[in-house]
This record gives structure tokens, C-alpha cells and sequence, in this order.
């Protein structure tokens, strides 16, 4: 054999370099993708020859403190298509679309798709679901799925706030125990070929799903009920734009009741519960409509901020006593009017009839404004700010809901001016949100310590374990318990002798303050425009519950007192009968429910003579109005005349503050009565109406110049 020429070894050795490169090449690439790339492609294969139907989670239960159901998911099937495997799409889409009541063309569109699976319709009945089974139609699958569903419609609907379709919470526990409640979801896996055919071997996996938590709530149902069922009725009784009652138990910061009317059901969360409303939104463009949306959902007792009024003494007189500036027995003197502050002039809201020497509790009593603005001197302004941060005004509270405010309060004590000192140490010149307010008398009622809110006790499994637990949480301490009793002994006389009397409930220790305030729209105060409310403590000896009733632009009578105290004394009256906390009754108590008096007819008498005949057969009176003359002359009253009352209780006076102001007499013929009602009421004018349909006279007539005071007569009929 002839021995090979060097040039032929040559190329041998070529060829051989390059096939062991190659190999090394190939064998490295092999590698790669096994090793470094192995999990990945076996992902992308399994992808490729598998399709998978998400099993959505069960959201956990919300429940009330006592284990009922506030919050559920319920079954209701939703229906997907996988394009693939259907035979006729035309045949296919005229029956789901008739069964579903869906569009066929959109249906179609869907089921002829160049993908695996389609959603078709989430949410389908039971009827619907099962015709669709009768069918048999390949390529449609009917995958059990479940719904949140709020058993008592609107009950506690700012609190427990609502999900989205796909059941993502969007507002309320809802939203901020969203982690919690939604679980783990699942998976319905099938073999298919290429095309995403499922393919006839290999069977069907399914992944189940892990449920969500459970929420369980510090809001008692029924305590919950007595506030919606208070509200709802305060609204319509008073007009108001709003009412809004909280419940708090002060030794735990517990939220027992939070009520706020008008509210929405969370089933149909976009869609108001007023069918005049309904009608209204049909027409409107949907950047407005999603406005609308939010102002709904808007949730009054943390969300908005308002000037609390005369509640605020409460906080003033609570630092005076903690810092030893002033005590019961502290003398105050009253002559109507603060004329010492350089561009200022502020007045009692008795100036006409001054308090004048009055003790401490005589002037929490009246709600001495007066009284208030030299205790605020006393305390002064660096103190003073140091208790309304303390009580935690201008903070927020952290409680479990979204979208709080934190109040308005000036940013240091540099900001107080004399002015500012004066009004805030009555409740103006600064704005709190009703948690806020009812957070800070918490505190006091508890014995000095600043709760955070509560909202949630603990979340438990599917079998009712406990899987975490949160605790009463003190932020700070704020009085001492010395103090605490000596404002809850003042507040207790408020009720019983000052202008909260009707909030007493004989046999219970009731303690309270109430409030009105002119409201600031668009930064200046709004004519006609006021907030009512009233804060109480119950039994005051022992405090178990605080309550704030809020009543946002009432219509007609507007004091605290008159539109706010009677509903807290309802809730607070049904709670503790509830609660089963036992009645005492007092030789006073006694003699309040049998004596009684006869209210006299004070409309049309001047203010002084209107006050010094109430004072005579035992009745008190309160007006709160700033802007009045001794000219001024009584309009209105509640108690209505001839009216028995228990003797003590407290009469309503209401008067027209621009005594000497004229207007032009807007034209109300053809009105609807609710629009002349509206008119009258925006211009602050007495009126009497006589008849329905549309105003057919008036008097005095359009166009004429009258008296603010003028008591206008409108008759309604056919026109």
C-alpha cells in the first residue's frame, strides 16, 4: 500500500480539527440548552402542546365581630371558547349568542380567534349554564367561577367597599385587606396538538386554588343597623346633604358602626340607589359619570374634612383642666361680645343676652363662645397647639380605609395670630374629619389614651383558625385619667342642663357636646349653608360607647342640638338596650319624664322677649346665630308652639341674621314646589306654601324689593 503524501495528511488533519470543533460546538450547544436553557424550553413546550383555564381563588369571608357574614362569593360559572376545537363556528356563535344574549357577530368574532382560549361571558346563571351543557357544543367549556356578593345591599357599604369584575377589591376592606382576601388561584390544564387542539389521550389536570382569608371585623351588624337605620331617617327628615354617624368603643378604639347616607349598594356599585339619580345619569358623558362615580363612593367620615364648631370646646377645655389653668369651679364673664382683638370683633351667641358671671360648667353649658375665647388666652396659643396635635388633628389616623384626609390645622404655633386663637379655641379657623374628632373625644372618654382605629380583630382560615390577630393599638397618651373624669362631669351636664338635653335618656349617664358651624365653599362662608352635630359619651360614668352624629347641610333647623342630638340619642339609646347595659333612674330622671310644660308661640316676638319668656316657665332657648340686632325678631322655633315638653328642655329660636339687608323677589310662578323650596331656601327666606302642582301666585310679586325678613306666601295648583 502506498504510504500517504504529506499534502493528504495534511488535509486529514484539517478535516479532523474541524469535526472535533464541530463536535465540541455541538456538544457545548447541547449543553447549554439542557443545562442553562433546559427549564425554559420545557416551559415553552409545555405551553405549546398544553392550554390552561385559570380556577379563580374563593375570596375570603368578611364577617362582622360576632361571626355574620357581611361579605361572600358565590358561584357563577363564566363560559370560555377554545377556537381550535370548534367544528362550526356559525352554528356555534347563533346558540351561545342566544342562550347568553350576546351579540352573535361579536361572539363569532371571538370564537374564531387565532388562540387558545377566549372568554366568552363571565358570570352566567344557572339556567343559562345548564342549556349550554344540554348543547354539547364542542369547543365551549363551562368553568364553575364565583362572584362577590354583599348579602344586606348597601348595609356598611363605605365600609366594606366593593370589587371589580375580576373580584380585585377596589375600595374599602375590600381594597386594603385586598393581599389577604384574594388566595391563590388555580388552573384547568389540557393536552393539545399544535393547532391547540385538545388532544384525545393524556386526560385533563386540575390545579386547585387556595382560598383567601377571612376578615374579621370590629363593626357590630346589628350596632351597624341602628346607624343606618338613624341615618337614612335623619336625611330625610332634615334635608341634609349628608348624615354621618360613627360608633366608636373608646377603651379599645374599636369602630362598632360607621353610617353614612346617601351610600350605594357594593352588588351594583355603579349605579346610584335614587331612581331621580338613575334617570339623570343615562344622559351624561362618561367623563362626568366617572366623577359622579367617585363622589358616591366618597366616604364622609374620613374623606372630608369640616370646621367642628362648639364639639371643639371639649378639646380646649380638656387641656385648660390637664394644665391646671382652670377648674369647675373657674369664673368666666360673659357681656356678649371679644372687642380686644385689633380687626376683629367677635360675639356670644346670646350677645343680645349676655351669660354673663358663669362658672366652667355653666359656660360648656351655653357654649360660650366668650367664655371659650378666654379660656384660650388662658391656655395660650403654644399649649393649645400642642393638644390639638396631641389629640391627633391634622394627622391621619391610619385606620384601614382609603383616600383619609388629615384635617387642616395652622402649620406651627408661629401661624396663631390672636384672631386664630380665639376662633379655634370654639372650632373655627380649623377643619377635622369626623373620625378625627370622635378618635380625640375616644381618648378622653377612655381616660386619656389616643387610640389608632380599629377596623379589623383578626383573619381566620376556611376552618375559623385564627392565623393573625391585631390588638388594640394606643398611640400615646394623651390626659390623665383626673382630667378624663373631669371632662366627662362637665359633658354629662351639658346633656342634662346645657344644650345637649336632647340627647338625655333617662336612667343612663349620657355626656355630649354639640356643635354648629357655618360651612366655608370656595373659601369664604356659605350663606344658609351650616353643620349640625353632636358627640356623646355613654353611660358617662363608665363609658362604653362615644358617637358622633354629623349632619351636613340640613334644610330649615340647622343647630347640633336640634338635628344631630335626637338621632345620637336613638343609636345610643337602642345600643345600650342592645348591650344590655341596665337603666338607673335618678330622682331627677323621674322628675324629668313627668313634668312638663307647654311651648309658648314666640315666632314674630323680638329675640330678648322670645328669651325672657322660655326662662320664665322653666325652658331653655339657644340661637346661634353671629350677625343679630336687639331689632331681631324670631322666625321660627323648634319646638313648634303648643308642643309638651319635659321642663328644662330647650327651645330652638330661629332668626334672620340681615335684619336691615333688602333683595329683589325672585319670579317663582310655574315653579315646581321643590324648585321654590330651593330658591327660598338658598336666599335664606321664610316662606309659607299652600296647595301642589306649579306656583300660581306669590307674595310679595317678582321684581319687587323687600326686607330679608319678609315672610313670602306662595299658592300652588294648575296652572
Amino acid at each position: 500500500m502506498a504510504k500517504p503524501s504529506y499534502s493528504s495528511k495534511k488535509r486529514l488533519l484539517f478535516v479532523f480539527g474541524v469535526v472535533v470543533m464541530v463536535s465540541i460546538l455541538l456538544i457545548g450547544r447541547l449543553g447549554y440548552l439542557q443545562i442553562v436553557k433546559g427549564e425554559e424550553l420545557k416551559k415553552g413546550a409545555l405551553e405549546q402542546w398544553t392550554k390552561g383555564i385559570t380556577i379563580k381563588s374563593k375570596r375570603g369571608v368578611i364577617y362582622d365581630r360576632k361571626g355574620k357574614k357581611l361579605a361572600v362569593s358565590i358561584t357563577a360559572s363564566t363560559v370560555w371558547a377554545s377556537p381550535p376545537d370548534i367544528k362550526d363556528a356559525h352554528k356555534t356563535a347563533k346558540e351561545v349568542a342566544r342562550v347568553l344574549d350576546l351579540d352573535e357577530e361579536v361572539v363569532y368574532t371571538k370564537i374564531t380567534k387565532k388562540i387558545g382560549t377566549e372568554k366568552l361571558k363571565q358570570w352566567i346563571t344557572r339556567e343559562e349554564a345548564a342549556e349550554l351543557r344540554k348543547l354539547k357544543l364542542p369547543g365551549i367549556e363551562i368553568v364553575d367561577d364565583n362572584r362577590r356578593y354583599y348579602p344586606y345591599g348597601n348595609f356598611a357599604s363605605f365600609v366594606l367597599g366593593f370589587t371589580d369584575i375580576d373580584n380585585n377589591g377596589l375600595y374599602g376592606i375590600e381594597r386594603t385587606y385586598d393581599k389577604y382576601l384574594t388566595g391563590t388561584p388555580g388552573k384547568w390544564v389540557k393536552t393539545t396538538d399544535a393547532a391547540s387542539r385538545q388532544l384525545p389521550f393524556d386526560g385533563e389536570k386540575i390545579y386547585e386554588a387556595s382560598d383567601g382569608l377571612s376578615v374579621v371585623l370590629t363593626i357590630d351588624e346589628t350596632i351597624q343597623h341602628f346607624a343606618d337605620k338613624a341615618a337614612e331617617e335623619a336625611a330625610i327628615v332634615t334635608g341634609a346633604k349628608n348624615v354621618s354617624i360613627i360608633m366608636m368603643e373608646p377603651k379599645t378604639g374599636d369602630i362598632l358602626a360607621m353610617a353614612s347616607k346617601p351610600d350605594y349598594d357594593p352588588n351594583n356599585p355603579r349605579m346610584p340607589l335614587n331612581e331621580e339619580t338613575k334617570k339623570e345619569w343615562e344622559t351624561l358623558p362618561q367623563e362626568e359619570l366617572q366623577k359622579r362615580w367617585y363622589d358616591m363612593w366618597r366616604n364622609f367620615a374620613i374623606n372630608d374634612a369640616y370646621e367642628p364648631g362648639s364639639t371643639f370646646k371639649v378639646i380646649t377645655a380638656t387641656a385648660a383642666i390637664e394644665e391646671n389653668i382652670a377648674n369647675l369651679n373657674s369664673h368666666f364673664y360673659c357681656n356678649g361680645f371679644v372687642r380686644d382683638i385689633k380687626g376683629a370683633l367677635l360675639k356670644c351667641s346670646r350677645w343680645y343676652n349676655p351669660h354673663g358671671d358663669q362658672t366652667f360648667i355653666e359656660a360648656m353649658n351655653n357654649s360660650c363662645n366668650v367664655a371659650f375665647v378666654d379660656l384660650g388666652r388662658r391656655v395660650g396659643k403654644e399649649l393649645l397647639y400642642k393638644y390639638v396635635k396631641a389629640f391627633g388633628f391634622g394627622e391621619t389616623t391610619d385606620i384601614d380605609l382609603n383616600g383619609e384626609q388629615g384635617g387642616i390645622i395652622p402649620s406651627s404655633v408661629d401661624n396663631i395670630k390672636e384672631v386664630n386663637l380665639a376662633t379655634i379655641s370654639y372650632g373655627h379657623g380649623i377643619a377635622v374629619t369626623p373620625l378625627q374628632l370622635i378618635n380625640a373625644v375616644s381618648s378622653i372618654a377612655n381616660g386619656g389614651n389616643l387610640m389608632k382605629p380599629r377596623l379589623v380583630k383578626e383573619l381566620i382560615d376556611d376552618e375559623g383558625k385564627i392565623v393573625e390577630t391585631f390588638e388594640p393599638e394606643i398611640k400615646r397618651k394623651v390626659i390623665s385619667e383626673s382630667t378624663s373624669k373631669t371632662i366627662l362631669e362637665m359633658l354629662e351636664h351639658v346633656v342634662s342642663e346645657g344644650t345637649g338635653t336632647n340627647a338625655y335618656i333617662p336612667g343612663f349617664r349620657v355626656g355630649g357636646k354639640t356643635g354648629t358651624a357655618q360651612k366655608i365653599i370656595d373659601g369664604g362662608y356659605a350663606p344658609g349653608k351650616y353643620i349640625g352635630s353632636f358627640v356623646g359619651v355613654a353611660p358617662a360614668d363608665d363609658p362604653q360607647l362615644v358617637i358622633l352624629v354629623v349632619v351636613d347641610e340640613p334644610v330649615g333647623q340647622y343647630y347640633g342640638g336640634t338635628v344631630a342630638a335626637p338621632v345620637a340619642k336613638t343609636v345610643l339609646e337602642e345600643t345600650l338596650n342592645y348591650l344590655e347595659v341596665t337603666p338607673v333612674f335618678t330622682e331627677e330622671d323621674k322628675k324629668q319624664i313627668t313634668e312638663k310644660v307647654i311651648v309658648p308661640d314666640l315666632r314674630n316676638k323680638k329675640i330678648g322677649d322670645a328669651g325672657k319668656a322660655l326662662t320664665e316657665i322653666g325652658l331653655k332657648y339657644t340661637t346661634e346665630y353671629l350677625d343679630l340686632t336687639s331689632d331681631s325678631v324670631v322666625i321660627d322655633q323648634f319646638p313648634l308652639p303648643k308642643t309638651e315638653v319635659q321642663k328644662g328642655s330647650i327651645v330652638d329660636l330661629y332668626v334672620n341674621e340681615k335684619i336691615g339687608e333688602k333683595i329683589i323677589m325672585p319670579n317663582l310662578i310655574g315653579k315646581d314646589k321643590e324648585d321654590v323650596i330651593k330658591i327660598l331656601d338658598e336666599l335664606n327666606l321664610n316662606y309659607e306654601l299652600k296647595g301642589e302642582g306649579k306656583a300660581k301666585t306669590q307674595n310679595p310679586i317678582p321684581g319687587e324689593e323687600i326686607p330679608i325678613n319678609t315672610k313670602i306666601e306662595v299658592e300652588f295648583g294648575e296652572t
